[in-house]
């Protein structure tokens, strides 16, 4: 099985998807006039302001810690990791690449969020590709906002949202208490560290409470968790990379040079090593920032302004906060340590000895700050993900989608959470990769067929806020 999703994995993410989804952000870059760098300071301001008289179910900051929860997590802390211990150091110059141009695929994302969004039945915003697929590219195209759909809901049930942060939750927490010093428990006929499985069990319950409460008490949950966690995780690798400061240009060495096989070695290895460090970075970056791929227009829609660009250039800091800052963060902490080159180590273990290696405390309580990151990241991204996931189900529905179809669903979220701990790592993150895929293929045909809308509104936007 794990031969298998590889080989799959390897073939979806190979040079055309890869230049695919990379162009997507430079078209964008340029048919927007660079918005990112010209825009990024007012669209960090306008995350915390309220705009007066806006629709919708929740503040754009709210809009954004959703989000942002859906998107900080495992990606950040283990997806960083195994990019770099798969493709070298090079990687990490092609998850900020991609994140610096997958801004101005946000921008666009968030844009058509609040343009194209409708009004449901109880007066709540919806709103994501699936809306403005139909809506903005016209109703034929509706079979492609239902494949959107469809892979979203895979996404969230099968990938992102349940597989890889619930497995990564309990290999943390396995490793920090030791596998409960050999005590095992059968699962499913097959033997499992005892502190795994009370953690599956207890994260399946607590997703579960939260996520029968829907958009707002998710909202609220992440408002308060996401950023505490993002200040406390980023003072932890920025410890690391003060603290041995003099490793820092070596460090930024190997990624220039992983990035371009600049080292000297042959033409066609370093050909092979150029393509793994941009295959694991783009596909990683992607993971963890979700640039592309669609999902953060879901929350998006939700949000209460009536102003596009407003929801465009918030929801686009998300990029930046999430890869920009924190995956570079990690990224440099597990080079800088060196752990990347220990190949008996693979994900969680790779940042965790980085952690050890780097932060001036005792092992045992680096681990366990760095378990208790990766577990409120990994938590708030399983609740992210439950919304978006049923969002995508009540649009394939339509008019048959009911409490009793949410239900159902929810179960059925919560039943993947409990099964994610007994699975491997490589067949989480392979197929989470695969169905990334398959979800950002009909989204990013919506935003360059989309994207004269958004420039002609955008450019029109600055003419009048000129002094913003």
């Amino acid at each position: 099985m794990n031969e298998l999703i590889e080989r799959i994995d390897s073939m979806i993410w190979g040079l055309p998807l890869t230049l695919l989804i990379l162009g997507c952000g430079v078209f964008l870059t340029v048919r927007f006039g660079g918005v990112q760098f010209k825009r990024l300071f007012a669209a960090l301001s306008l995350t915390v302001s309220k705009e007066q008289g806006g629709e919708g179910d929740i503040s754009s900051f709210a809009a954004l810690c959703t989000a942002l929860s859906a998107t900080i997590g495992t990606g950040n802390i283990i997806g960083v990791a195994t990019a770099i211990a798969a493709g070298g150091p090079g990687a990490l110059f092609w998850m900020e690449a991609a994140a610096i141009f997958g801004m101005a695929t946000k921008y666009a994302e968030g844009f058509l969020a609040v343009k194209y969004r409708v009004s449901a039945p109880d007066g709540g915003k919806l709103g994501g590709p699936f809306y403005y697929i139909e809506k903005g590219m016209g109703k034929r195209f509706k079979p492609l906002a239902c494949v959107f759909a469809l892979n979203g809901l895979l996404v969230g049930l099968l990938g992102i949202g349940t597989f890889t942060q619930i497995n990564g939750i309990s290999a943390a927490v396995n490793a920090l208490f030791d596998g409960s010093h050999g005590r095992q428990l059968t699962v499913m006929g097959s033997s499992f560290p005892l502190v795994k499985v009370i953690t599956g069990i207890v994260v399946t319950v607590l997703a579960g409470l939260v996520i029968i409460g829907g958009i707002r008490s998710i909202s609220k949950v992440s408002s308060v968790i996401v950023p505490f966690m993002a200040v406390l995780y980023v003072a932890c690798t920025l410890t690391i990379i003060l603290s041995h400061a003099d490793r820092l240009p070596a460090a930024i060495y190997e990624v220039v040079s992983g990035a371009f096989g600049l080292k000297a070695v042959g033409g066609a290895a370093a050909g092979r090593g150029v393509m793994l460090a941009v295959r694991n970075g783009v596909a990683r970056g992607i993971f963890s920032n979700e640039a592309g791929l669609g999902s953060a227009p879901i929350a998006a829609a939700a949000a209460k302004t009536n102003d596009p660009v407003h929801q465009g250039l918030v929801t686009m800091t998300g990029t930046f906060i999430d890869t920009i800052c924190i995956c570079t963060m990690t990224g440099l902490a597990v080079i800088i340590s060196g752990a990347w080159n220990d190949t008996s180590l693979e994900g969680v273990n790779i940042t965790s000895a980085a952690f050890c290696f780097g932060l001036p405390l005792p092992e045992r309580a680096a681990q366990a700050i760095l378990t208790v990151c990766l577990v409120f990241f990994a938590f708030t991204t399983i609740l992210g993900w439950s919304y978006y996931s049923e969002r995508c189900l009540a649009y394939l529905l339509g008019r048959r989608y009911c409490a009793k179809a949410a239900l159902v669903f929810d179960a059925l979220y919560i039943l993947a959470v409990f099964i994610g701990p007994y699975m491997t790592a490589t067949q989480v993150w392979g197929i989470a990769d695969i169905l990334n895929a398959l979800m950002a293929l009909p989204n990013i045909i919506a935003l360059i067929a989309l994207s004269p809308i958004i420039a002609k509104e955008t450019k029109a936007w600055h003419s009048k806020n000129s002094s913003t």
